[in-house]
């Protein structure tokens, strides 16, 4: 009878320890769950440059120390070179254990971090300070007893390491918690490499634009002239934004500012050869401007599949008496600033025609305003002034004042304040391109070139 009684109390005990076990089993799964959507929001926003890699790392750390119920975690990414620490994010430290580590620095790579960047596989340890490799804490750590680690690769290469410590049951990492860091080291891997290969990326299309972008001539006396150009935010924005500046033959001074339709590599070539085809149409013809902008539309539109270009083209030309002439026509472009001597800025109002490759049957004009000597012309793209959350009539008064509080500066120096206290919100790209009259009288010869073909 007793022996009947005793069986069930016999069977109870692994019956219980395995619900515990699956009951565990099912937590886990439960907290992947919950990370994988959070995850995957945050790995998009890192790949837009919305949100930091540190944030997505931090995400995964706190994933693996709820999966294996460790107290602290840790991940560490190795330099360029792969033989440091460069960055080193510590979850789980309290506020008092956060202030009494306080002027101590981060790892550098030794010990037992050292140990798995030098031997990138996965390393349990259950006492610590008894490793062979084992370094011990700076004053202030927090004592750690056990460690499981796990090397962050991907093709080969080390990225770093992701570490937990100190299960919270007090029992030793096992092969199932190794299981799952192993996995979420793969997840950083994954996250680590594609951020640095979408700011390569960005590093390559922004040097590439830049190759496009002309160099100013050194010498475009008796003007000065002067530019600045800056990428969009956006990782994957390779911008069509060009400009230029030139001498013409009868010696009047010609600069342009345009803008191709499109944030990829075709807008960056297409720029190109518009830029090309309207130098060698400025060199061929001494015409108006609305003139040289009507036959490169239809040049392009004849030999080309370029899309749609914004442009404004102005010509600074001697004055009859004194001073000088500025003749301009916009294609679909926002207005040039003028500021003057006495700090008057100004945009030039016309209504601005067709951008490029739409009608090469629609009229052209050509505005005229008389420019003071010394007075400067600001040409500029549409990212430096656009702002999703305000108007464009917002962002150009507020262009206006930057560059009347800043009107003294030397070219290069104005140019270089209206891209960095830009109005815009940052997601295109910005060109500026200014050009200062000289307040000295071009020679008579000079002054007296023929104007021909004009209109």
């Amino acid at each position: 009878m007793s022996e009947h009684i005793q069986q069930p109390q016999f069977q109870s005990a692994p019956r219980l320890r395995l619900g515990v076990e699956l009951e565990r089993i099912a937590e886990q799964l439960r907290a992947l769950a919950r990370a994988q959507d959070e995850l995957h929001d945050l790995y998009e926003a890192v790949l837009s440059r919305e949100v930091d890699l540190s944030v997505v790392l931090e995400l995964i750390i706190s994933t693996a120390m709820e999966l294996v119920g460790a107290r602290y975690g840790a991940l560490g990414v190795l330099d360029g070179k792969g033989e440091r620490l460069d960055l080193f994010l510590p979850v789980g430290l309290s506020e008092q254990e956060r202030a009494d580590l306080a002027g101590v620095e981060l790892p550098h790579g030794r010990g037992l971090l050292g140990h798995l960047i030098s031997h990138p596989v996965p390393l349990r340890v259950d006492g610590i300070s008894s490793h062979p490799d084992s370094a011990g804490f700076p004053p202030g750590h927090p004592p750690m007893r056990t460690l499981l680690g796990a090397p962050i690769t991907i093709r080969g290469k080390i990225y770093g390491d992701l570490y937990l410590s100190e299960r919270s049951d007090g029992r030793p990492f096992d092969g199932r918690d190794e299981d799952l860091i192993v996995a979420l080291a793969g997840a950083a891997a994954l996250a680590i490499d594609d951020a640095r290969l979408y700011e390569q990326a960005r590093c390559d299309a922004e040097r590439f634009q830049r190759l496009l972008l002309p160099r100013l001539p050194d010498h475009l006396e008796p003007f000065d002239a002067a530019a600045a150009y800056r990428p969009a935010s956006t990782p994957d924005h390779v911008g069509g934004d060009w400009y230029d500046a030139l001498l013409v033959p009868d010696r009047a001074c010609v600069a342009v500012i345009g803008d191709v339709v499109g944030h990829d590599l075709q807008a960056a070539a297409s720029m190109a050869q518009t830029r090309n085809m309207l130098r060698a149409l400025l060199y061929d013809r001494c015409t108006s401007p609305s003139a040289v902008l009507a036959h490169l539309d239809r040049t392009l539109q004849a030999i080309t599949d370029n899309p749609v270009t914004t442009a404004c083209l102005a010509r600074i030309e001697p004055a009859p008496s004194a001073g000088w002439t500025l003749r301009w026509s916009t294609a679909g472009h926002l207005p040039p600033l003028v500021i003057t001597p006495d700090r008057e800025v100004r945009y030039l109002p016309a209504d601005p025609d067709l951008p490029l490759g739409i009608d090469t049957t629609a009229r052209r004009h050509t505005h005229t305003r008389p420019l003071p000597v010394d007075a400067t012309v600001v040409l500029f793209t549409d990212g430096l002034v656009e702002h999703r959350d305000h108007s464009l009539e917002a962002g150009l008064q507020r262009l206006a004042a930057v560059a009347q509080v800043h009107a003294d500066l030397p070219l290069a120096d104005l140019v270089r304040v209206l891209i960095d206290e830009h109005p815009s919100d940052g997601h295109d790209d910005m060109a500026v391109l200014a050009l200062r009259a000289p307040g000295i009288r071009l020679p008579k010869t000079v002054e007296q070139a023929p104007r021909t073909n004009r209109r």
